[in-house]
C-alpha cells in the first residue's frame, strides 16, 4: 500500500493551473499524487472573455488544452464534474467517481451573485465561460436578424450591461465596437442601436483612479454607449430592465456583469464561507482544515484596511503560488509560507487600441495602456506555458 500523499486540485482556473504548474516544478518524482480535476479539457483566459463574447476574437483564442500545460508524468488530470466534498472522510464525489485525498485545493471558480434581483437569474447572460460567451455572441448576432423581420421591434437592438466594474467596462468597449460592425453587416441604421451599461456604485470602475475613470467614460461615450451610473437594476424581466424608480429599459439582451460569489459546494461541504467564499487563514487554509487549501474566487482575504482583495486573475496566479509552495512544506514538515498580495497594476481595456491603467505606480491611458494589457497577458502566457504558447497564442491576445 503506497504511503505517497495524495493532492487533488479542484479546478483548472488561474489558482489551480498555478498550483499544478509549481507542484509540477517543486516536487520530487514519487513525492506525491498530485490530481487536477477539471469540467472542460482546456484552461481558459477568464480576463479575455469579454472579447468573443462581442464577437471581436474567436473562442479558441480564449483557452488552452490542459494537456499541453501539464506533465502528464507528475499530475493526473481527470475531466469530470464535482458533486460533493466529504470533508469527514477526505474524499471527493465526482459525476462518475471519487476521489481520496490527504490534502485538497479548492480553486472551482466562481458563480453569478444576482444581490437576490428578481428575474437575473432567470433572463440575463453571464460572461463566466467559454460557452457561455458562445451563447452570448450568438445571441446579439440573432437580434440584428430578428429585428429586420420585425422591424418594430426597435428593443431587438437595445442591449443591456449590468455592471459597470472591470468585466463590464471592458465586455461593453468590446462590443460598442462590435456593434457598428454588425449594423453594417445587416443593413441596419446604426442609430437605432442603443448600448446601456448600468451601475448602482456612485462611479464606474469602482475603486478606480477617478482621473482614469473619466477618461474610460469619454472614451465608451464617443463610442455610443449611455451610462447610467448610480442606477440600481431593480428587476430583470423577458423585456428588459426596470431600473431606479420603476423606469422601464426595453431590451433583448441583458448581460450580467456585476458581480461573483464563491461556489454553493463549499457551503454544501460544511465549510464556513461568506457569499460562498472561505475566509482563510494567512497560509491559504481552511481555519477548521489545516489539509484544505482554497484560491483564487472561492477565497476571501483582507487586505490593510480590512476590505477583501478583489477576485481577479492577478492574486489567484500569486495564491496559486504560494499554495504550492505551502503543500510542498507540508509534506517535508517545513514551515509554511505566508501569503502577502503584491499588486503588479491593473489594467482595463476599453476596446481595439484603447485602455486605462496603473501600474509601476504610474497611470497609463490610451495605445499605451493597450500595450501595456497586451503584455501583461503575453506575460501570463509565458508563466503557464513558455515561449510555445507565447508564439501560438501571442498574437490573438
Amino acid at each position: 500500500m503506497s504511503n505517497i500523499p495524495k493532492i487533488v486540485i479542484l479546478g483548472a482556473g488561474y489558482g489551480g493551473v498555478l498550483t499544478a504548474l509549481r507542484l509540477q516544478k517543486e516536487l520530487n518524482y514519487n513525492e506525491a499524487d498530485v490530481t487536477l480535476v477539471n469540467k472542460h479539457d482546456y484552461h481558459y483566459f477568464t480576463t479575455h472573455l469579454h472579447m468573443p463574447a462581442a464577437g471581436t476574437d474567436k473562442t479558441e483564442n480564449a483557452r488552452v488544452s490542459i494537456s499541453k500545460l501539464i506533465d502528464e508524468f507528475k499530475i493526473d488530470f481527470v475531466k469530470s464534474t464535482v458533486v460533493q466534498i466529504r470533508t469527514q472522510d477526505k474524499k471527493v464525489i465526482l459525476e462518475d467517481g471519487t476521489l481520496s485525498y490527504d490534502y485538497l485545493v479548492i480553486g472551482l471558480g466562481g458563480e453569478p451573485e444576482t444581490f437576490g434581483i428578481p428575474g437575473m437569474l432567470e433572463h440575463a447572460m453571464n460572461i463566466r465561460s467559454i460557452n457561455s460567451v458562445r451563447l452570448i455572441r450568438e445571441h446579439i448576432e440573432y437580434q440584428f436578424a430578428r429585428y429586420k423581420r420585425e422591424p418594430h421591434r426597435t428593443d431587438f437592438l437595445n442591449f443591456v450591461v449590468g455592471g459597470a466594474g472591470f468585466t463590464g467596462i471592458e465586455f461593453v468597449g468590446e462590443l460598442s465596437d462590435r456593434l457598428p460592425e454588425l449594423a453594417k453587416q445587416n443593413d441596419v441604421d446604426p442609430s437605432l442601436v442603443k448600448l446601456y451599461n448600468i451601475e448602482a456604485a456612485p462611479s464606474a470602475l469602482p475603486g478606480f483612479d477617478p482621473e482614469l475613470v473619466e477618461y474610460a467614460m469619454n472614451v465608451l461615450t464617443k463610442k455610443g454607449v449611455t451610462f447610467r451610473i448610480g442606477t440600481a437594476i431593480k428587476e430583470c424581466t423577458a423585456d428588459g430592465v426596470i431600473v431606479g424608480e420603476g423606469e422601464e429599459i426595453k431590451a433583448a439582451t441583458v448581460i450580467w456583469a456585476a458581480g461573483v460569489r464563491g461556489n454553493r459546494l463549499i457551503e454544501e461541504a460544511g465549510i464556513e464561507t461568506m457569499r460562498g467564499r472561505v475566509k482563510v487563514d494567512e497560509s491559504l487554509r481552511v481555519p477548521s482544515h489545516d489539509n484544505i487549501y482554497v484560491v483564487g474566487d472561492n477565497s476571501l482575504m483582507f487586505n490593510e484596511e480590512g476590505r477583501p482583495f478583489p477576485p481577479t486573475a492577478q492574486i489567484a496566479m500569486q495564491q496559486g503560488v504560494t499554495c504550492a509552495h505551502n503543500l510542498v512544506a507540508s509534506i517535508r514538515n517545513q514551515p509554511l509560507k505566508k501569503f502577502e498580495f503584491k499588486n503588479k497594476g491593473t489594467v482595463a481595456s476599453l476596446g481595439k487600441g484603447e485602455a486605462v491603467g496603473l501600474a509601476f505606480g504610474k497611470k497609463y491611458k490610451g495605445g499605451v495602456a493597450a500595450l501595456l494589457k497586451k503584455a501583461i497577458d503575453i506575460r501570463y502566457l509565458y508563466i503557464i506555458g513558455g515561449i510555445p504558447l507565447v508564439v501560438r497564442k501571442g498574437k490573438f491576445l
